[in-house]
């Protein structure tokens, strides 16, 4: 006779004296122990060898669902597995599913670190904005669902994070269905765009007028930031680069005699594609600077340092500078500024070197590559021709910054 329902309920956690086996179909069947019990199970030859598997416990498995177990464990058997391999491969693999701050983590260490140079950005967003709800979640069974319930919001609050932490995801997926690691990638069709609403040409920043550059610049020397990071500051302005090529900057990277800052690939974002070091001119009057900040710096061997150690400078630390200078410009000068970020200084050097020299010049100043075969072709390193700009950019600025605000 087949199991059912009322026969499980009857025997279960009812202690016995021997050992009781019942048979339903499909080889399924279920032995009650002495305690009760009740343990579905699935006999069947695999080799000519008789074999048995577990498949569950009553009532945590229900009698169709083990009907159902049967049938898939049967049908393992027709295409030639022994069920009893699959079921330790698929507990093996439960056991082992990465969760999504694992397969994040595991990802940043052998793929990020060493080809994005905004490692420890991208890094930090995932600790700030996902982990904390969804890290300890299994990254397979991370639904879409659940990353859009956690990205919907972030797009309102902070759109460029929200779309950081989308695209590297989408990344970090991909990379793990290559290696085996992961086999769903729910955010694959997602775009940032479309489905988060990020307007990249409301969010990207934007380039700060003259009369916004003399505040900081007056801000910064009415305030308590130490010289080191009033350094930092303008020479980001000054040179238009991004700031973790400064806060990575070697002093050996400083050639004073030959007046060249090369950076090595590794260093700068196209140089993981290029493979060429990334050389600007040091004109004569960013020399001070420069030096400035190698006598400040505790690291023997970084352009900049933390503070108070001989450790690198800290990214949190030079965000927090804008925050700094426009708490000042607030509360001793009266003036409130709309937000700005270190990066909106690269914008508006940019911005100015369109009048200073040629664009593609201005270009291979911010560390761009020329665009198509220009790239291939062009070996020029134009340093003479940045350093004109940089000279006439340094003289516009000091002019701006020095004296009485610009007119409006």
């Amino acid at each position: 006779m087949a199991l059912t329902d009322a026969w499980l309920k009857a025997v279960h956690r009812k202690p016995r004296d021997a050992t009781t086996e019942k048979a339903d179909r499909d080889g399924l069947g279920a032995r009650v122990t002495l305690t009760g019990k009740v343990v579905f199970q699935i006999r069947y030859r695999y080799r000519g060898k008789a074999a048995r598997l577990d498949l569950g416990t009553y009532p945590a498995m229900t009698l169709k669902q083990a009907r159902d177990e049967a049938l898939r464990r049967r049908g393992q058997l027709e295409q030639g597995h022994d069920p009893r391999t699959v079921k330790r491969v698929e507990q093996a693999t439960i056991a082992d599913a990465p969760t999504n701050e694992a397969l994040v983590r595991d990802w940043h260490t052998r793929y990020c670190q060493a080809r994005k140079v905004g490692e420890k950005e991208i890094l930090r967003s995932f600790e700030l904005h996902v982990f904390p709800t969804l890290g300890k979640l299994p990254a397979d069974e991370t639904g879409l669902r659940q990353w859009m319930d956690l990205l919907e919001p972030l797009a309102e609050e902070k759109p460029r994070i929200a779309e950081r932490v989308l695209t590297n995801m989408k990344q970090v997926h991909k990379w793990g269905a290559r290696r085996g690691i992961v086999e769903q990638q729910p955010l694959a069709a997602i775009s940032a765009k479309e489905d988060l609403h990020v307007n990249r040409r409301r969010v990207k920043g934007r380039a700060l007028d003259d009369g916004e550059l003399w505040l900081i610049w007056q801000s910064m020397e009415r305030s308590r930031m130490p010289l080191r990071s009033r350094l930092f500051v303008k020479l980001a302005l000054l040179y238009g680069c991004r700031p973790g090529e400064l806060t990575g900057a070697r002093r050996e990277e400083f050639d004073f005699e030959e007046g060249v800052w090369e950076m090595p690939p590794e260093r700068h974002k196209t140089g993981r594609v290029t493979g060429r070091a990334l050389r600007r001119p040091i004109i004569e009057e960013v020399v001070p600077l420069l030096r400035q900040a190698m006598t400040l710096s505790r690291h023997p061997e970084l352009l900049f340092s933390g503070e108070s150690k001989a450790v690198p400078l800290n990214d949190r630390s030079v965000l927090s500078y804008p925050y700094n200078i426009m708490r000042v410009a607030k509360n001793q000068m009266g003036k409130e500024m709309a937000h700005w970020s270190m990066y909106d200084l690269r914008k508006t050097a940019r911005t100015h070197w369109s009048t200073l020299t040629e664009p593609h010049v201005a270009e291979v100043m911010l560390g761009h590559s020329l665009p198509g075969v220009w790239q291939v072709y062009d070996r020029h390193d134009y340093l003479e021709e940045q350093a004109k700009a940089y000279r006439a950019w340094h003289e516009r600025l000091t002019r701006l910054v020095s004296g009485d605000p610009p007119m409006p």
